[in-house]
């Protein structure tokens, strides 16, 4: 009974993760190059920088925000490839 109800599922859900998966490819191509490298860090001593401690710390929490994004985005990535990966199984 579970595998007639599986084995019919609509095209429309793999089109839309695959979809997702691209959008979600997308999202972490912008996430990973908008993050600095960690030679930036260097550059600051050379150059000198901002004394006050949002001036030292503005770019560490924009790194770590975007850190945590690319983590996240990851494992949605790999969540939803699973999902689209078991869908065209069973639909075949």
């Amino acid at each position: 009974m579970i595998m007639n109800v599986l084995a019919s599922v609509h095209p429309f859900w793999i089109y839309f993760l695959g979809s997702i998966i691209i959008a979600l490819a997308v999202f972490l191509s912008v996430v990973i190059a908008k993050q600095s490298g960690k030679e930036e860090g260097l550059s600051g001593t050379i150059v000198g920088s901002s004394e006050s401690y949002f001036g030292k710390n503005k770019g560490a929490n924009k790194n770590a925000i975007l850190a945590k994004l690319t983590i996240i985005g990851s494992i949605l990535l790999v969540v939803v490839s699973v999902a689209l990966m078991i869908l065209v199984k069973i639909s075949l």
